[in-house]
This record gives structure tokens, sequence and C-alpha cells, in this order.
């Protein structure tokens, strides 16, 4: 009975979604006599109507490719997702392929929490860490995208001897966390990263690390659609709209 609940949960319409976020996490599964990591896929959308958050759905699979992204998309298009102005996500390479053949017209705000943790891999020395850090931010807190740009170019000219790798990844990667521009202000601050996941994914941890390890897919697949139908409702339920539906 809870099983079909809950899957009953996952296959309900989708009401109009202005914004979507993407994400994924792994949890521990037996599979075939060994331990392997399986990804949890989840989509939360924005609703339209009154600008609250709903937890669209979720999908669990031993990969993270682009079939499995490209599924759970094509799960939501089914279910009725229309409206949507811009995708939120990490830069999964399985996830962008997917979304370029299904949203191939659909902005793509690159997570800028991520850029930054992404930027690291390419600092030369651990004491530049911070001022990179610094630099960032500047370009991500820019009051409009002209001056983004302008920023940008700054200081990839402030790096490109100190750090050329560094200069050379900011150059082709950090203009991906700019598509919030093109949104009116009191939308950027909710849109710029997935971090709006982050109280999800702690209710998640907090509930699977007491089962340490998941028999199989189908008991994984459980657990987290019924966390996340629990957090859904109560997003829903709340008084005040999570984006402004008319921003001034």
């Amino acid at each position: 009975l809870l099983d079909e609940e809950l899957q009953k949960w996952r296959e309900r319409p989708v009401p109009v979604i202005s914004h979507l976020i993407l994400d994924a996490r792994y949890e521990k599964i037996r599979h075939g006599g060994s331990v392997v990591s399986c990804a949890v896929l989840i989509a939360v959308g924005i609703r339209a109507e009154d600008g609250k958050r709903t937890i669209l759905g979720t999908s669990v699979s031993l990969s993270e490719a682009e079939v499995h992204w490209r599924e759970f998309l094509s799960s939501l298009q089914k279910r009725g997702l229309i409206g949507l102005k811009s995708i939120t996500s990490d830069d999964h390479a399985g996830l962008r392929a997917a979304m370029k053949a299904l949203w191939p017209g659909i902005l793509w705000q690159r997570c800028q929490f991520h850029l930054q943790r992404n930027a690291m891999a390419y600092v030369p020395k651990v004491d530049m860490r911070s001022e990179v850090v610094e630099d960032l931010r500047m370009i991500f807190h820019s009051f409009c995208l002209d001056h983004a740009e302008q920023s940008l170019k700054q200081i990839v000219a402030k790096y490109e001897k100190t750090a050329p790798k560094l200069a050379a990844w900011m150059e082709e990667n950090v203009p991906q966390g700019w598509s919030i521009f093109h949104f009116p202000e009191p939308w950027r601050q909710r849109l710029r990263t997935t971090n709006m996941l982050e109280r999800l994914n702690r209710e998640l941890r907090r509930r699977t690390i007491v089962a340490t390890l998941f028999p199989n897919e189908a008991s994984l697949l459980r657990l987290v659609s019924a966390v996340l139908m629990e957090l859904s409702e109560e997003w829903e339920s709340a008084k005040e709209p999570y984006l402004p539906i008319s921003p001034k």
C-alpha cells in the first residue's frame, strides 16, 4: 500500500513550473553481490501560479549518465511539465546532454556555489584560494550582466601570468553562472545556486544514514520518496512564496 501511494505521488500531474532545480546525490546499495553507489536524481520546481516550491519527483539508478537523466526529465514532460523559464543545476555531463536534447532553448543557470568549488582545482597555490573565492563572489554579485562581463575580463587578466589554467577555466566556465541576469533582481538570489536543496539533502542524509546500506534500488527509492513527499507537502503549504510572483 505504501509503495502504491509513493508511486502515485511520483507520477502525479505536474503543475505549470516556471523554474526547475535539479540535483543528484549518491547512496550505497547492494547489487550483484557487491556494494555500489546509486544515483538519486531529484527535481524541484517553482510553481508559476504562486511562486511556491514543490518536489516534482525522484529517480534511482546505478548511473547518473545521460540515459538516466533523459528518462527522468522525459517523465516530467509526460506528466505535463510546461512553462519553464530556467533550469538551475551543477555541471553534470549527463544532465547537460539530456537538457540540451529535451530543452535546447531554456536558460541554464550553472550553480554558482559549485562553480566556486570547481575553480579550486585550478588554483596553483593553497594561499591563493581565498582571494579567488572573493574575486568570483564579486563577479557573481554584479548588479548587471555588463558589469559581470567587465569584472571577469579584469580578473582573467589578473591571473593570466600567475595562474594561466585558472584564467582559461574562468573565461570559459564562469559565464555559465550568469543566466540569472535575465531575471529581475529579487529572483536572482533564489535561482543562482542549488543551495535551496541543502535542507532537503540534510533531511535525506539524516534518514539514509540510519539504513547505512540499502539491499536494492527499490528500498532506496521507497525511503527517498517518502522523505521527499513529506517535505514537498510542507513547502506547498507554506504561507509565503519562495519566489516573488510579481517582483518590482
